[in-house]
């Protein structure tokens, strides 16, 4: 493995794509914003994130032409540690990619920590991520929340099984995933728009993410009854106890433009 080189006390950044539509959801409206437990699913995920002491600042990259955001996430503006970016693009990839280009115009080093995040994944809990970031900022590649397979797997083949997959060592893929923002730029440059996550584009360079066990309840809303399902864990979850509510400190010049 390659050894790469950082610089000293990295910081660390949010980036929430939040420019698709989310068709299988069956909404009226991109699923980010159909509201659930008195908040917009981005809501509710922004206010997680904004729970973690060691975020800079979280970005939220939105389609060029989206008129939601700002009635779904009431009151962001007076939040110096939200920032929004317009540049969205036609896939996850494009969309981070355009993301980071974003984080580097304000700021951002090469060597800083970026911690990409599904909008859709709205029952993230603060001290998920701060694990996440404890578990990675001293590692050299990064790494992921996820979850290991417990279900038998089955491969489909016109609507019957076609195979039954060996799900030792297999695991499901959440976010947060944790990377340096210099080192997944290069690797979404050189993987192209088919990516599906960040750590497939790190894995195509030739490195291996770390796996940080996450929770079942990080999962991401996709389906019509992932609403309900949601409502009701959001409804009946507790607030987190062992994470400082304190905000990051702030950039030199406010880190807003």
């Amino acid at each position: 493995m390659t050894s790469l080189v950082h610089g000293p006390a990295p910081r660390c950044y949010a980036l929430v794509p939040c420019a698709g539509t989310g068709s299988r959801s069956g909404a009226d409206r991109p699923k980010q914003y159909v509201s659930i437990a008195g908040r917009t699913l981005v809501s509710h995920t922004l206010h997680a994130l904004s729970r973690v002491p060691r975020l800079t600042a979280t970005l939220v990259v939105l389609a060029p032409d989206d008129d939601h955001f700002d009635a779904a996430v009431p009151g962001w503006r007076g939040d110096r540690h939200i920032w929004t970016a317009r540049r969205g693009g036609a896939t996850r990839a494009a969309t981070v990619a355009a993301g980071l280009e974003e984080l580097v115009a304000r700021g951002a080093a090469s060597d800083d920590w970026v911690l990409v995040h599904d909008a859709a994944r709205c029952l993230v809990r603060p001290e998920w991520v701060v694990n996440l970031i404890e578990s990675c900022e001293q590692d050299e590649v990064g790494g992921l929340l996820a979850l290991p397979v417990a279900d038998t797997l089955k491969q489909e083949e016109d609507g019957r099984v076609a195979a039954t997959i060996d799900r030792q060592a297999k695991w499901a893929a959440q976010t947060p995933q944790m990377f340096r923002i210099g080192l997944l730029r290069r690797a979404l440059a050189e993987a192209g728009d088919a990516v599906t996550d960040e750590a497939s584009a790190i894995e195509a360079l030739g490195l291996r993410p770390r796996l940080v066990p996450g929770a079942l309840e990080n999962f991401k809303l996709t389906w019509p009854a992932d609403f309900g399902l949601a409502e009701r864990l959001l409804q009946t979850m507790t607030p987190a106890s062992n994470v400082s509510l304190a905000p990051a400190a702030a950039e030199p010049n406010g880190g807003v433009r």
